[in-house]
């Protein structure tokens, strides 16, 4: 580039008023922009949370509108997922239950909530533990599972105290007189309590029982009567009415007559010992009562 002296240059300059110069051209964009870094630096924090506020009631405003589409795509993308792994050999193949009698294997397998496709990795151990453990018979329960398909259940059940009888169902109760079970028959040497009510205080009147067992022999039945006092029925038809308090005093009083007298052994249908200071009996074939 060929250089231009200076006396040259200056030798062809002129004079010329700043004022009558063109005006400068101001671009809108620089003006847009210089107005914005302006308010930034005045106004940014107020700028940034009006920004946040607007961003999350926009996305609340969008998961709201999309969330059964949401949750529906989620739960079969999980189903999905879990069928795959099931089909890369991780599905629950065998389950081994043991320790129950009382509760079905039907029962525990639906409690475990096991489907057709339930991987080993996606079966929740605790959930399925919790659910059998509210089964009735379940006093305590342990769930485990083994890779790559194996679950077991081992629970321990309550120990039934009697057996209750009401509308033609004999049930198995515990000691708090909940039902656990019905009785197939494999536990006829419980006792028998029958009536409405007789499963609230049963294991209170089996204590008293086995305090005096002697009154125990050829019993078939304790009968709750009116859920306020109970009658002991033996197999000879006999029935023992007691108080409907001081039992222990009663059934003491009843041993003590066995003793001296075998009053359960003689032909009577009734003893009555509902009053404390008097022992009335009726005969099997008399209607007539007498006093002891």
């Amino acid at each position: 580039m060929q250089q231009v002296k200076s006396e040259a240059f200056l030798a062809g300059a002129r004079l010329v008023d700043p004022r009558a110069l063109p005006a400068p051209i101001r671009i809108s964009r620089n003006r847009l922009r210089n107005r914005f870094v302006r308010a930034w630096v005045l106004h940014g924090r107020v700028i940034r949370r009006s920004m946040l506020a607007a961003a999350l009631v926009v996305g609340s405003t969008i998961i709201f509108e999309t969330r059964e589409p949401l949750g529906f795509a989620l739960g079969t993308l999980g189903q999905v997922a879990q069928g795959q792994i099931a089909q890369a050999g991780l599905a629950i193949g065998e389950i081994s239950i043991s320790g129950q009698s009382l509760t079905s294997d039907q029962a525990i397998f639906d409690a475990l909530g096991v489907e057709p496709h339930t991987s080993t990795l996606a079966f929740d151990v605790e959930a399925a533990r919790q659910r059998i453990a509210e089964l009735p018979a379940i006093s305590s329960v342990s769930v485990r599972k083994t890779l790559p398909g194996d679950v077991s259940v081992v629970v321990t059940e309550k120990s039934p105290i009697a057996r209750w009888r009401v509308d033609g169902i004999t049930f198995l109760i515990d000691g708090a007189g909940i039902q656990i079970g019905e009785d197939g028959g494999a536990y006829a040497n419980l006792p028998l309590v029958i009536g409405d009510g007789a499963a609230n205080d049963a294991q209170v009147m089996i204590h008293a029982l086995d305090a005096n067992a002697r009154l125990k022999d050829g019993l078939v039945a304790i009968s709750r009567i009116a859920d306020r006092r109970w009658d002991l029925i033996y197999d000879t038809g006999l029935r023992v009415q007691l108080p409907e308090q001081g039992v222990a005093q009663a059934l003491h009083k009843l041993v003590n007559y066995q003793s001296e007298y075998q009053l359960l052994d003689r032909d009577l249908s009734v003893i009555d010992l509902r009053v404390d200071t008097l022992v009335a009996v009726r005969l099997n074939k008399t209607e007539d009562a007498d006093k002891s």
